[in-house]
């Protein structure tokens, strides 16, 4: 009876540990696939199918989610900081130095040149291709964008729904979570833009991308105060903002692959 209680009673405490510390490093994943349905219903059809040959008819939004997974296994621990950048608020990011562990713009950049590169052999295509797919997700959840000081908003403790949580759990996954649909139902429930406005959305370099994003993020730091209690009213501010963040990281996902693959 022993030999079966400690390896649950192991997972427990190591889920208590995780809460305490504060530490989600991503959107859910269900805000994840959501990003990947969106760009899905936006590629053209030779990127479709060039992308159905590499992943060998999984969808953008099945693989979404890679990024975070492989994050048990040290072979990969050397991309663990690409999921974030951290910077002042008041800089650029062309005015700061770049991180020499990487960021996330430094990984979706190099995710981009490696999946042009002709002499790339298949099996890295599919690595940096569901990297990509999942760190451009990364790049426009705000507080991936965030300041060092707090880890992202990982030590700006709140309460959420009289839950233990802090200002980067919130965004990651509180707020979708809770909202309680599948990634396809609010996928379908996103807002639906005329084809100009996408166009414009898709426009633009990477780091007007994270200038835009940072501008967002800012307004997530003055949204709170330490230990603050968060609910519905907090949801009912921001939820157009999450809705907005994914439609916009889905067609931008969309418009980068498509520029790979044609």
């Amino acid at each position: 009876m022993i030999n079966r209680i400690l390896p649950v009673l192991l997972v427990f405490l190591s889920g208590l540990t995780a809460s305490a510390a504060g530490t989600t490093p991503f959107w859910s994943k269900t805000g994840h696939r959501v990003i990947g349905e969106v760009a899905q219903m936006h590629l053209s059809r030779k990127a479709g199918k060039a992308i159905s040959d590499l992943l060998e008819g999984e969808t953008l939004a099945e693989v979404a989610n890679y990024g975070d997974d492989i994050k048990s296994d040290r072979a990969f621990s050397e991309f663990s900081p690409w999921h974030y950048v951290n910077f002042p608020a008041d800089k650029a990011y062309t005015e700061v130095t770049p991180g020499p562990q990487g960021d996330v713009v430094q990984g979706i950049e190099k995710c981009i040149s490696i999946l042009k590169d002709a002499r790339t052999s298949r099996k890295d295509k599919v690595f940096y291709l569901k990297m990509l797919i999942h760190l451009v997700g990364d790049l426009h959840q705000p507080m991936h964008i965030g300041r060092a000081e707090d880890r992202g908003g990982n030590d700006i403790q709140l309460q959420w729904f009289g839950r233990g949580s802090n200002l980067h759990r919130v965004w990651d996954s509180n707020l979708i979570d809770d909202y309680g649909m599948s990634y396809s139902e609010l996928a379908r429930t996103l807002p639906r833009w005329p084809g100009d406005k996408i166009r414009q959305i898709q426009q633009g370099t990477l780091y007007e991308w994270v200038e835009e994003i940072q501008e967002v993020t800012n307004r997530v730091y003055a949204s709170v105060e330490v230990g603050e209690k968060l609910g519905y009213r907090y949801r009912y501010d921001w939820w157009d903002t999450v809705e907005k963040q994914l439609l916009i990281g889905g067609l931008r996902l969309a418009a980068v692959l498509n520029d790979i693959y044609g």
